[in-house]
């Protein structure tokens, strides 16, 4: 079923539900992959997800289409997983705790994690991005977005998209040779 499909079923009465489990059918392990790169945490990913999916079904009646039903998606996840990392470093400021470390030390317990040390390691790295940084860096590589869909989401020119990619593969670059 396309986005489209999708919002055609959505406009018909009595068709919301039907539609709404397509959606989750078709971006709910992408959209939890993308929030779980994000957040670290497979707990808070999945918190996360949740309010996402409940931020989408309310807002679904006032999409426009002005944008993609994918990007549109995407912007209310990641404007999500934003909320949840800014009210979790303003928590960890309070008592006085490293965000990025508080990151890695959560990546490192997390059962769920099932990579190897080099794998920590770029997570660990990556974490020590700054915000921007570091959603772009995820949306690019792992989630193999192209710079217009994630100009989209971010609400940012292509431009700066690219920089910021280019900054973060630098950092990441340099963060192995250093080691």
């Amino acid at each position: 079923m396309t986005d489209q499909d999708i919002i055609g079923l959505y406009k018909q009465k009595g068709q919301e539900e039907k539609a709404f489990t397509e959606l989750l059918r078709i971006y709910h392990e992408r959209l939890y992959w993308h929030i779980r790169r994000m957040v670290t945490s497979h707990d808070d990913a999945d918190d996360v997800l949740q309010n996402a999916f409940l931020k989408i079904w309310k807002a679904l009646p006032n999409f426009r289409g002005d944008s993609g039903l994918f990007t549109w998606i995407y912007r209310i996840a990641t404007n999500e997983a934003l909320s949840f990392l800014n009210q979790r470093k303003k928590r960890l400021a309070l008592r006085m705790d490293d965000p990025d470390q508080v990151a890695i030390d959560r990546l490192e317990g997390d059962e769920y994690f099932d990579g190897d040390a080099v794998q920590k390691k770029l997570y660990a790295i990556i974490e020590t991005l700054p915000t921007k940084q570091k959603m772009v860096f995820q949306m690019k590589y792992f989630d193999e977005m192209k710079y217009t869909e994630i100009a989209e989401i971010l609400d940012t020119s292509v431009g700066a998209l690219k920089a910021s990619y280019h900054h973060a593969t630098k950092k990441i670059e340099q963060a192995f040779i250093e080691d």
